[in-house]
């Protein structure tokens, strides 16, 4: 095959494609076609613009705490119990096969499963919930939103600009990865019908439209499908591992009954640990291979020609089937009780969320408690940037530096056991 040399760069590349791309379908979002970056940048010789954003996604500060920030369990509990960094590695590795199998950009795919937990607070969903109630006032928050003020706003790596200059594609993936904010009428959706849009969606959509009455792109609907699928595996894993129910009570959920039955079927007498382990891949394995079925079925109806048709489409074309979209609500409807409200986590829940509360009258009576590059300008703002500001800082806590927070700032901190 004859290949093109990109001068002068001196590498060689298939006729057609751009720098890092492979064949897709016609519906997937293509590199070469990205509505481009807030801030023009030169093209790159050897990476796409969705490995771009890939990379400057793993490279963010914001990505490093991920870490050390809670999915259900504090980091003391165990080595081996998920954290915001591990699920996100697993939620990536699904969007990828996902994508693979539909002719989707897997890097695109990739790098919106590696963002779409960046704005989560120390504590997981304990801490967010703690710092919608402090911002009550002042806007509210929304993870979603935060993830995309950092991406936009609070990573400072670059000389050129604040965030990280994502694409557009990226952006409106992270924003819309459930479907579209606002209807054709400018309304909101889902649950902003209540509230309305968070700030800072509404503020970085005067910057650049990001088409929030329209579906994100296959791309973004594989990674939002990925993260169901990553939560409902690993946390029956956690909650398993952790002794918050067995195997016994799984069968409450047919679902998984069915796949506890073929387990014993084919290995009887199996150990625990692999039966557990057994259980978890079949999850995953049957998620994903619905997915794929119901997608590849749904956009063989829609006959799409681009990525655009599929943002226009009246229902997301990447989706479950009903009888799997049953399942996960069953699997939901188990852990919430069994799991994210047992008994055992509920007191750790109530410290958890003490702590950020006081973290935030704290800082929001004494600005200058908060390390000086945060503190800096926060008495001329008005009340409702200075919450912000406020909320950017403990939202980017890691648990163990919250804890450190305040043991520095009150005499008792809860131990979080």
């Amino acid at each position: 095959m004859p290949h093109r040399r990109d001068a002068p760069s001196g590498f060689f590349l298939p006729p057609g494609l751009e720098p890092g791309e492979r064949w897709r379908a016609p519906y997937a979002c293509r590199s070469s076609l990205s509505r481009g970056r807030l801030v023009a940048e030169p093209a790159s010789a050897t990476r796409g613009e969705f490995q771009r954003d890939r990379d400057r996604i793993i490279h963010s500060t914001a990505f490093r705490r991920l870490a050390h920030k809670t999915q259900v369990f504090v980091s003391h509990e165990g080595d081996h119990y998920r954290t915001r960094l591990t699920h996100t590695i697993e939620v990536a590795q699904i969007a990828r096969a996902l994508s693979r199998a539909l002719g989707l950009d897997e890097d695109l795919a990739e790098a919106l499963a590696l963002a779409h937990d960046l704005g989560h607070t120390p504590f997981g969903h304990t801490g967010e919930d703690a710092l919608e109630e402090c911002m009550a006032g002042f806007g509210g928050f929304d993870h979603n939103a935060q993830t995309l003020r950092i991406v936009t706003r609070l990573e400072r790596r670059y000389a050129a600009f604040d965030g990280l200059n994502l694409s557009w594609e990226t952006l409106e993936g992270l924003v819309k990865h459930n479907g579209p904010l606002i209807d054709r009428e400018g309304r909101p959706t889902m649950r902003h019908v209540a509230r309305g849009l968070p700030v800072a969606i509404l503020e970085y959509q005067e910057r650049q439209d990001l088409w929030l009455d329209s579906h994100a792109s296959a791309e973004a609907q594989a990674a939002a499908l990925a993260d169901d699928i990553a939560y409902n595996a690993h946390d029956i894993d956690d909650g398993l591992r952790a002794g918050l129910f067995g195997h016994a009570e799984l069968r409450a959920v047919p679902f998984l009954a069915g796949l506890l039955d073929e387990i014993e079927r084919l290995h009887p007498g199996l150990e625990r640990a692999r039966a557990t382990n057994e259980l978890v891949r079949r999850v995953i394995t049957r998620f994903v291979e619905d997915v794929i079925a119901e997608s590849q079925r749904r956009l063989a109806a829609l006959k799409p020609a681009d990525a655009d048709q599929i943002r226009r489409a009246d229902g997301p074309v990447v989706a479950f089937s009903g009888p799997i979209a049953a399942a996960d609500r069953d699997i939901k409807g188990f852990l919430y009780p069994n799991m994210y409200r047992h008994p055992r986590i509920a007191p750790i829940r109530a410290d958890a969320a003490q702590v950020v509360r006081e973290l935030f009258a704290r800082f929001s009576a004494d600005p200058a408690a908060m390390p000086a590059e945060w503190a800096a300008g926060c008495e001329g703002l008005d009340a409702h940037r200075r919450a912000r500001r406020i909320a950017d800082y403990i939202a980017g806590m890691t648990d163990w530096y919250a804890l450190d927070e305040h043991r520095r700032l009150f005499d008792v901190t809860p131990a979080l056991r």
